[in-house]
């Protein structure tokens, strides 16, 4: 029986989650989606668009589409709609569960490994996550939700992105890159993101793409001056990064750990396991592509807070064999990490 994908929708206030949420709850695009609504939502655009019994949370779109409204438990949620499918009372292929404007994913995202009866019927497809251009900067700054829910993403949308300007932009897009190397960023004017770029990203799969924006692996060779490639055609791209984001403190960042020596399999288990017992509240999401010792196959890694999955993936083949890791998280020890990481190669 193949598994539900389950994408979570994130994002501040007015990013633009009931646009969004309209458009698959009404628009003919033939997909058969289930919505998770949670009713604290800021906007609650049920009475504008559904005709519904006060008992029934569960209702049947006009488009095919499934509209369950939470007030209490997720997992509750997740069974009752698996219990009306396996019935046949309603059809859905896949699942969309907003969170709250200031909620934090991370709950929401380990329901579905904690869970044995949602792990049976359901499987993690990815966490997307809207930023809106106007107000995203503020928010990040005042809230830490939402700068969790920027490092918690696998994909992101900036929002509204005619309503200022491409500096503007840029800036915000920059800020979201240090936060979360590892999420594609997109930017969208006046409203719909195609269901196509929200749906079947696979980003919680343990796969050994590692999507890691390019700019921002420049940025950091940057800072080291010691890698000895000539950065000169670069700079015109990036010398105004640095201003762009110097006076930021957010308490969200992420680095990226490389190296072309294999790891001891058997340190780094250790390490891992060490700093997942300290550090597993602050550590957000980490993904990563190892290159192991005495294993002809690359090895993946991805966890959210304390729960790490990894597995083996396809053969080296011929190209270079390097470990490519990155961490997200809340005021992380940067050079503790990499530095014991370093200690872990063979």
């Amino acid at each position: 029986m193949a598994l539900i994908p389950v994408t979570i929708l994130t994002g501040f206030l007015g990013s633009g989650k009931t646009t969004l949420l309209k458009h698959i709850l009404t628009e003919q695009h033939g997909k058969k989606i289930a919505v998770i609504e949670n009713e604290f939502g800021e906007e609650n655009i049920d009475n504008d668009i559904l005709v519904q019994d006060n008992q029934e949370n569960i209702v049947q779109m006009s488009n095919g589409c499934i509209c369950c409204t939470i007030r209490g438990d997720l997992v509750e949620a997740l069974n009752t709609l698996w219990e009306q499918r396996k019935d046949k009372k309603i059809s859905f292929e896949r699942v969309v569960i907003e969170t709250t404007g200031i909620a934090n994913p991370g709950p929401v995202a380990q329901t579905f490994f904690m869970d044995d009866d949602v792990a049976d019927h359901y499987v993690l497809d990815a966490v997307v996550t809207l930023v809106d251009a106007k107000h995203g900067q503020h928010q990040l700054t005042e809230h830490e939700e939402a700068q969790r829910q920027v490092g918690f993403a696998d994909q992101i949308f900036i929002t509204k992105t005619d309503l200022v300007t491409p500096a503007e932009v840029e800036a915000l897009r920059n800020r979201l890159m240090h936060m979360n190397p590892r999420a594609p960023i997109q930017g969208i004017s006046k409203g719909i993101v195609p269901l196509d770029a929200v749906l079947d990203l696979k980003g919680f799969n343990l796969n050994a793409k590692l999507e890691i924006d390019p700019h921002f692996l420049a940025q950091e060779d940057h800072d080291h001056t010691d890698c000895g490639h000539d950065h000169s055609h670069d700079h015109h791209d990036h010398s105004h990064d640095h201003h762009g984001h110097a006076g930021h403190t957010d308490r969200i960042q992420s680095f990226v750990f490389r190296s072309d020596k294999p790891f001891d399999h058997k340190k780094l288990e250790d390490f891992l396991g060490g700093i997942l017992e300290v550090f597993g509240e602050k550590m957000l999401r980490y993904k990563g592509v190892l290159y192991v010792k005495g294993s002809k196959q690359k090895v993946v890694f991805q966890g959210v807070h304390q729960m790490m999955g990894s597995d083996m993936a396809g053969l080296w083949g011929t190209e270079t064999k390097q470990t490519r890791m990155v961490f997200i998280g809340i005021d992380l020890p940067k050079d503790t990490l990499l530095a014991g990481l370093e200690g872990c190669l063979a």
